[in-house]
């Protein structure tokens, strides 16, 4: 296991390794007599994880509680399994922070809004993928946000998560010092994804940058918040570099889920 990073993303893992077991990059869980995933309700002790979620290949994640569970029904019909889709039960039901839903290989989760709520929920996922002894999976944030110069309905796949600097990068602030995390996604399953969209009729699909905010309203230069410091023509242009610098959308998680996803060497994509 890897030392505990304290620089940037020449230090970190950078690429996807077909066939491995999920790792963590965490030398301590290593002497813990137990590891309790708090907001799953869920734990190495109390729960069986690899009989519980060692055949998982697909984890989607998601805003909304409701919708993650409408898409693991829909995930359900799709695989025709025999099993009740009234049957499908909320793992994470002891808890009131996430919804978790399990149907065969996939895992549909939700994980609330911004950086600090799916962060939580990824730092556990990712153990819990880890105790769990799952290998090849691939990880998919399915989410609303806002289009940067298209048409509306249109499907945006990610290729890099931006920051409000239109920076590739993630930071997260650790002990007082600011580690910067690469965003890049996995470009193959991009392409892969794009071309599947071609398959479905009147699903208009691009792939570009996704913009990564702190909030829901002057972050994304919105003009009804209850502050706003800044004119229609200030958003406007801001916009425009924007999408001069390849964003097509706007929202809140992709940043945070980018660098997780490649610093622990998973497969990641957010559409």
């Amino acid at each position: 296991m890897a030392p505990i990073l304290q620089n940037c993303v020449g230090n970190e893992r950078t690429e996807y390794i077909e066939h491995e077991e999920v790792h963590v990059k965490n030398p301590h869980l290593d002497s813990m007599e137990e590891d309790i995933l708090y907001h799953f309700n869920l734990g190495t002790r109390t729960h069986n994880l690899p009989a519980m979620f060692g055949d998982i290949k697909f984890v989607c994640v998601g805003g909304s509680a409701n919708r993650m569970k409408a898409f693991a029904q829909f995930i359900h019909t799709e695989l025709g399994l025999a099993e009740d889709i009234n049957a499908i039960e909320d793992i994470c039901a002891g808890t009131d922070r996430y919804s978790m839903y399990k149907v065969g290989p996939v895992l549909s989760i939700s994980h609330g809004m911004g950086v600090p709520s799916i962060s939580i929920m990824l730092h556990e996922l990712i153990k819990l993928l880890h105790h769990a002894r799952c290998r090849d999976v691939t990880l998919v944030r399915i989410g609303t946000s806002g289009g940067v110069g298209l048409e509306a309905g249109t499907v945006v796949i990610t290729d890099k998560a931006v920051d409000s600097f239109l920076r590739p990068q993630f930071e997260q602030v650790v002990l007082g010092k600011v580690i910067v995390r690469s965003t890049e996604l996995d470009e193959n399953l991009a392409q892969e994804l794009l071309q599947c969209s071609t398959e479905i009729p009147n699903l208009p699909a691009v792939i570009g940058n996704t913009m990564c905010t702190h909030d829901f309203y002057e972050g994304q230069g919105r003009l009804d918040g209850a502050l706003c410091s800044f004119s229609t023509e200030d958003k406007l242009e801001y916009l425009r570099k924007a999408h001069e610098a390849g964003v097509r959308n706007i929202e809140m998680e992709s940043t945070v889920f980018a660098a997780m996803c490649r610093v622990c060497g998973l497969k990641g994509i957010l559409i």
